[in-house]
Order: C-alpha cells, then sequence, then structure tokens
C-alpha cells in the first residue's frame, strides 16, 4: 500500500492541480497512522485540511475532520478530537455518507461514532462512551457493509467494554467481530479481535490461555505491517503476565510498549502503560522490596497521573490515583492517599456502577 500510494501522490504532482490527490492524502494519512507514523499522519491531515478549505466542499470537509479527529485520538488528545468528530457528524447525510463508501470504502460516520467512544471513556464519561458505541453499532447493522459492521463490534463496541472492564459484553462482540471479519478476510479486525479474545479470557482468569490468544493476535498484526494500537494491546499482555506471577516478562512488554510510544507518538495508552509499570515493581512481597524499589513505583504512579492530567483523560487518572493511593495506604498515609483519592473520584458524574467507580468507592471507604 505505502508504496501504491507513493506513486499515486508522484503522478498527482507531475499533472499539478488535480481532484485526485485528496484521495490520496487521505489514505495517506490512514497508512501512517496504521504503520505508526503519527508525525508524517499529522503533516499530512494538516494537508488535507487545507486541500479540504481550498474546494469547499462539506463531503471532503467531513473526510478532513474525521481523518484529523482520529489521529488526535491516538496521539491523546481527546477534547479536540472531540470537537473534530462534532463537525464530522453534522457533514454526515445519507448523501455523504454514500459517496464516501463508495470512494474510500468506509463509513465514516460509524467510524466517527467508534473512536467517539473512545475519547469520551478517557475523558472520564463511561456513559456517554457506552451510548456512543452502541450508535456506531446500530448504524452499522443497518448499512449492507461488512467492513463497517466488523469496525463497529470491535473498535466501537468490544474496545469501549473493555475500557470499562466489561468483560463479557466485550466478549461477545469481539467473538462477533472474529467471525465476520474472518468471513471477509479483513486481517485488521482478525488480528484485533483476537488480541481482544485474548484480553477477555485472561481476566476471566484463564491466564495462559489469554497470553497465548493476544500473542497470537499480536504476531498476526505483525505480519500486516500494523502497529496502531499495539502498545495497548502491549500493555494488556504485560498486565496478564502479571496475573501469571510473571512480572519480570511483563516488565519486559511494557519496555516495548513505551519504546513504541516515545518513537511514534501514539500516547493514548501512554498513563495506563506507565500505571501497570509501577504495579508490575510492586508485584513482590511489600515486606522485601527495597526502598528504592517502592520509590521506583511510587514514581511510575506519579509520572502516570502527570500524563492523565496533560491529557484530560480523566479515567486513566483515576486508575494510577488508586495505585498510588494503594501504595500510600500500605506505607501508613491513609489520610493523603484519601485526600487525593476523593478530589477525582467526587470529579465524576457517571459510571458508578463501572469496575473501576465502584473498587475507587470502596478504597474511599478503607482510607477513613
Amino acid at each position: 500500500a505505502e508504496s501504491v500510494l507513493a506513486r499515486a501522490l508522484e503522478l498527482c504532482q507531475q499533472l499539478g492541480e488535480t481532484p485526485e490527490i485528496f484521495s490520496v492524502m487521505v489514505y495517506l494519512v490512514a497508512q501512517r497512522v496504521l504503520r505508526g507514523e503519527h508525525r508524517a499522519a499529522r503533516e499530512t491531515a494538516e494537508q488535507v485540511f487545507s486541500l479540504a478549505e481550498l474546494d469547499e466542499a462539506p463531503l471532503l470537509a467531513g473526510m478532513a475532520h474525521h481523518m484529523m479527529g482520529w489521529l488526535l485520538v491516538c496521539l491523546g488528545e481527546f477534547a479536540p478530537a472531540l470537537e473534530h468528530a462534532k463537525h464530522v457528524m453534522e457533514l454526515y447525510t445519507p448523501q455523504q455518507r454514500r459517496a464516501v463508501a463508495v470512494g474510500y470504502g468506509i463509513d465514516f460516520g460509524v467510524q466517527c461514532l467508534s473512536y467517539t467512544s473512545a475519547a469520551l471513556w478517557f475523558l472520564g464519561y463511561p456513559e456517554q462512551a457506552l451510548k456512543r458505541g452502541r450508535e456506531a453499532l446500530a448504524l452499522a447493522q443497518g448499512l449492507d457493509h461488512p467492513y463497517s459492521l466488523a469496525d463497529a463490534q470491535s473498535s466501537g463496541g468490544a474496545m469501549v467494554h473493555l475500557y470499562r472492564r466489561d468483560h463479557q459484553a466485550a466478549e461477545a462482540l469481539a467473538e462477533a467481530s472474529l467471525s465476520l471479519a474472518s468471513e471477509h478476510e479483513f486481517r485488521y479486525f482478525v488480528a484485533q479481535a483476537t488480541v481482544q479474545r485474548g484480553r477477555v479470557l485472561a481476566e476471566q482468569g484463564r491466564i495462559e490461555e489469554g497470553i497465548a490468544q493476544m500473542r497470537q493476535g499480536l504476531a498476526y498484526w505483525e505480519t500486516t505491517g500494523i502497529r496502531y494500537r499495539r502498545p495497548a494491546f502491549l500493555a494488556w499482555l504485560a498486565e496478564a503476565y502479571g496475573k501469571a506471577g510473571q512480572a519480570e516478562q511483563g516488565l519486559s512488554v511494557l519496555d516495548e510498549a513505551l519504546a513504541q510510544v516515545k518513537k511514534t507518538d501514539e500516547r493514548f495508552f501512554e498513563a495506563e502503560l506507565r500505571r501497570l509499570k509501577g504495579e508490575l515493581l510492586l508485584m513482590q512481597d511489600y515486606k522485601t522490596k527495597a526502598e528504592a524499589d517502592l520509590h521506583q513505583a511510587e514514581s511510575c504512579f506519579q509520572h502516570a497521573i502527570e500524563v492523565a492530567r496533560r491529557q484530560q483523560a480523566k479515567s486513566c487518572e483515576l486508575r494510577a490515583v488508586m495505585s498510588l493511593c494503594r501504595l500510600w495506604q500500605r506505607q501508613g498515609k491513609a489520610a493523603e492517599a484519601h485526600q487525593m483519592l476523593a478530589e477525582i473520584y467526587n470529579w465524576f458524574t457517571e459510571g458508578f456502577d463501572t469496575a473501576d467507580l465502584i473498587e475507587a468507592g470502596a478504597l474511599l471507604q478503607a482510607l477513613l
């Protein structure tokens, strides 16, 4: 795909002013995001915006906002992504939908709702995230477009349920996406759904089986040249290694994930990666941990909180604060822990039936 797009761009540049260049640039954004080339993707997305503004066509404007919104979620810029998503849905009409499906092979309404659902979860709105994911699925089910359905099941469905730690709902959608993607040879969604299924298995206590599934999905992912979402999937794998009592293996996986974050700027899961590193550092018996090791773990939690606050990612901030407060509780600093946890917990206005907020409420009581 990369070589074909490079040749297409070369031909457009030789021809001068040609309408095909917009399509080529849109595909280049997608290709660069999927390969983990986010800096180059951002430069190209800005060029797409410039072309759309010159043309003043609603269809081009919708695609430009769509590509930028998707990219910003990858970069961890969740609030700006929602602004672009708002413009996408304002421009999403049946006429535009047909034109995009024919011209680009996607339904940008389904995809927009899917990445909006993810952004909302990170920003601390788990109920709104679930609602948008369901809207993406309902929209896709009304289309005669298998790719969009597999996308909604896996990206807008299973991913958001996994973020919310609703593993039973995630399992059903991942299985449905895997079946549909296998039937139509959508390799991207086959790989993603396989990793998602492995995550579910690990959370259900079938840890070794889950690790094997995640490794299988990641290996299949590698054959496509895709790097997108890999840090998040590696985080799940590392967490599963921790559950299996293999903290060192988990830390090695996290180092690989953080190296990719640094290289690619795909930062939407960075706070979780840093939090999990702290958790794995604490896996051994607390009494055997040296003070330096405890300090390193605490530094990981503090770094995770800093990243989450910079991204306005309240859901990740809550998890990181809980990890830090559990450590402080063991160190006899319950009052400081309670004050810190109460501040982030009281920010939330929804999602109190989700696992994270249930655990946060219980921890608050234990810290009194």
